[in-house]
């Protein structure tokens, strides 16, 4: 077995930790942010629990280096604030999943983790964590098909305001350009040789 570290996790486990305060920072700061701009109640419930999960998180084990983990999540939190802007509702949604999607899939990794270490407790925190996430994920992936229900709103920009509007605009034109290569010789002949 590997040695373990002065806290008495893998070294693995360790990292893994760091990184689930990295990316719950990330789905607090960002699904907050989108919870006032889409107007979801389920990126607010997913904000609000990703903050008690840190709290009870850093409760719970000491990360050193967390000023790092802290860091990065802000970081990434703030590449997706600034790509909500060229995003539709629909689009900022279903991409906001991915957050928590890799919350989830992190949890079941730390349980496994501390049942292959022997910590029968810490498992199950992360079991019951991975759980309520996993709920909160069913709900994400629902709102956003109930999207579909009004395709004109689905498409309207993420963000209101003029950037939101300029972005959108951007979005639509990159798109456009993209359709107009695909339908290009050159296009057509990338599609042959990719086949």
């Amino acid at each position: 077995m590997p040695e373990l570290t002065e806290q008495g996790l893998f070294p693995a486990e360790h990292r893994a930790l760091r990184e689930l305060h990295a990316t719950a920072s990330q789905v607090r700061t960002h699904w907050a942010k989108l919870e006032r701009r889409l107007d979801e109640p389920v990126l607010g419930d997913g904000a609000a629990a990703a903050d008690e999960l840190l709290r009870q998180l850093e409760a719970r084990v000491d990360l050193s280096g967390r000023p790092a983990a802290q860091g990065g999540g802000a970081g990434l939190a703030g590449v997706r604030r600034l790509a909500d802007v060229l995003l539709e509702r629909n689009q900022a949604l279903r991409s906001a999943l991915l957050d928590i999607q890799h919350v989830v899939t992190l949890l079941g990794y730390l349980a496994g983790l501390a049942r292959t270490r022997g910590d029968v407790e810490l498992e199950a925190w992360h079991l019951g964590w991975e759980h309520r996430l996993r709920a909160l994920e069913d709900r994400g992936r629902a709102a956003a098909a109930a999207l579909a229900q009004d395709p004109d709103r689905a498409i309207e920009p993420a963000e209101d305001g003029a950037l939101g509007r300029a972005g959108a605009k951007l979005g639509v034109a990159l798109g456009t350009v993209g359709e107009a290569l695909d339908q290009s010789p050159l296009g057509r002949l990338a599609r042959r040789r990719a086949t």
